[in-house]
């Protein structure tokens, strides 16, 4: 059977499986729809939680950026793994305990204000619709090369698959359809791996063989470092990056992360706050089987994509005898080939003999057929990279419509509405916002993993502050919480719509603000917010003295912490 009729076989399963699933946990109530019934064992908590979080950007464009950028791309491993750790550490037992809905809910209750709540809103959606672009974009990547579709035609069906198990399941279909995606996304992700290790280096654990020698004696990043300066690529193990730069987007990633409403609302689902400390621990578990072997996929796909196109003797290998591969993505529009010197030999490199443009989106899915892995293993990586892109777009999508249904609507706007009503807000929010989704997905602002980055720098100069301070800090009124949000996120948004959008052509390190890129500038976009927040709260009154009991109160997390719509 060849690749595309796997690819459907295996997609189409996995997809029965997904809807089968939403229709055995449909949400019959708004505990259901949001919170999951507050019922989710810690152990399959911690696999939603871990197919929520790895979404398209790591499954398809992590490793991607680290093929491509080296050691520079170890920053994304390190800010989204430590900012994990710091979420599960320093926020979810503290809201669990605190047992509301949503992230807004929370700062509207905290900071005793509507427009806090309001502001949250407006936060919330900002940030999970520049986070889902990624996702759909992801979708469509995907579906572009294994069922030969154009990239629009691709998120289309994403975003009809997603409509149908987030609108009909809510929180509590996405839940157990995210562990059946964690599972088919893991399992894709290692399988390739495993083998190409094998193949390249002997070793059965791709993180071993990404430190082991090759056939020839030859240690693995030693080949890579040869090859990338021989090509005029910089050493593969050498970083370019500013200290300053690396340090910004490691740190906006990290608070980003402890920001992401869709992360958080996962520590919802579970009955105690116990409960929510141990699906942290297997979430961080199972995060970990991915994470670690990224940058060995990474090596593997880049040493094999040169030695592939180059050839043999490193000259160049004839257009006209490519391997399939590079023919299926250039249909994709991913791969483009230019001969400029008319030999009909493609060659890579990193300076003016180049003649290949590469999109670092494609390195994962490309891997297995430039390994020359068998059919059915691309076929699974496809089932795997659609698994992570829409596992993480359900959980966003739910972000947006509970912000709208429960926390503007039920908490703000309409407060009578019935628990009908409101669960058909919520879907009719759900739709709306996957239609904004999908168009976002076709016309993104960047590839994945930069979309995403940005994402996680307006979560960190939007939620973070007010949330840390939200949970430690008695004496943060709604006036400093307000006034923080507002200029982190406005700051943080606008320098990346300038860098990006309204003059690209300035985007070099010479006129980033302190050598910050786009990508970095949220953990600036944090300290203004934090800043801002603390000197408004000196000069304004402090918070009632009821709401510093509760700050005392959720700091200590025993107890249940039953989520409340109320």
């Amino acid at each position: 059977m060849d690749v595309q009729s796997l690819t459907f076989l295996i997609v189409g399963a996995t997809f029965v499986l997904y809807i089968g699933i939403a229709l055995w946990a449909r949400a019959g109530s708004t505990n259901d729809f949001y919170v999951a019934g507050g019922g989710v064992h810690p152990v399959a908590n911690g696999m939603a939680t871990a197919a929520d979080w790895m979404s398209a950007a790591s499954f398809i464009s992590m490793a991607g950026l680290i093929s491509f950028m080296g050691y520079d791309g170890a920053v994304y491993l390190l800010g989204w793994t430590g900012g994990y750790v710091l979420l599960a550490l320093c926020l979810a037992p503290y809201l669990r305990k605190f047992g509301k809905f949503t992230v807004p809910d929370f700062i509207g209750d905290r900071y005793y204000s509507q427009a806090a709540r309001t502001v949250a809103v407006i936060c919330a959606i900002f940030v999970c619709f520049t986070y889902v672009a990624g996702q759909m974009r992801g979708v469509g990547v995907v579906f572009s090369r294994f069922l030969e579709v154009d990239i629009t035609t691709g998120v289309i069906i994403g975003m009809g698959v997603v409509f149908f198990y987030a609108v009909l399941g809510g929180m509590k279909g996405i839940t157990y359809t995210q562990v059946a995606q964690y599972c088919v996304l893991i399992f894709a992700y290692m399988v390739p791996a495993i083998f190409i290790s094998i193949m390249m280096t002997g070793n059965v654990l791709p993180q071993l063989g990404f430190g082991s020698t090759l056939s020839d004696g030859t240690y693995l990043l030693d080949k890579l470092d040869g090859l990338s300066t021989e090509l005029g690529f910089a050493e593969y193990t050498s970083g370019t990056k500013s200290t300053i730069d690396v340090f910004f987007i490691t740190a906006a990633l990290m608070v980003g992360t402890a920001g992401l409403p869709h992360v958080i609302v996962r520590f919802f689902t579970v009955p105690k706050v116990r409960d929510a400390r141990k699906s942290a621990g297997w979430a961080l578990l199972f995060i970990a089987l991915l994470y670690t072997t990224a940058p060995a996929i990474a090596t593997f796909a880049r040493v094999n994509m040169i030695d592939t196109i180059n050839g043999p003797d490193g000259q160049g290998t004839p257009h006209a005898e490519a391997p399939s591969w590079v023919s299926n993505w250039e249909e994709t529009g991913l791969i483009q080939w230019n001969d400029k010197n008319a030999d009909g030999n493609m060659f890579y490199s990193g300076d003016e003999r180049n003649e290949m443009t590469v999109d670092r989106d494609i390195m994962v899915l490309a891997n297995p057929e430039i390994a020359n892995l068998p059919a059915w293993v691309i076929a699974l990586v496809a089932a795997g990279g659609v698994a992570a892109a829409l596992s993480t777009s359900a959980g966003l999508l739910l972000v947006i419509s509970t912000s709208i249904s429960h926390d503007l609507l039920k908490r703000n706007l309409m407060p009578n509405i019935s628990e009908k009503k409101e669960l058909l807000y919520a879907r009719s929010a759900a739709a709306v916002a996957i239609c904004i989704a999908g168009y976002l997905g076709i016309n993104p602002p960047g590839f994945v993993a930069q979309v995403v980055a940005f994402a996680f720098g307006l979560a960190a100069s939007s939620f973070f502050p007010a949330i840390i301070m939200g949970i430690f800090s008695k004496r943060m009124n709604k006036e400093g919480a307000i006034a923080g949000m507002l200029s982190g996120i406005l700051f943080t948004a606008a320098y990346i719509c300038y860098f990006k959008f309204i003059n690209p052509t300035a985007n070099t390190p010479d006129n980033w603000w302190f050598g910050i890129s786009p990508e970095g500038i949220g953990t600036l976009g944090m300290i203004i917010n934090f800043a801002v927040a603390i000197g408004v709260a000196k000069v304004t009154r402090e918070a009632p003295e009821e709401v510093q009991e509760m700050v005392e109160s959720i700091r200590f997390p025993q107890g249940a912490g039953q989520a409340s719509a109320h």
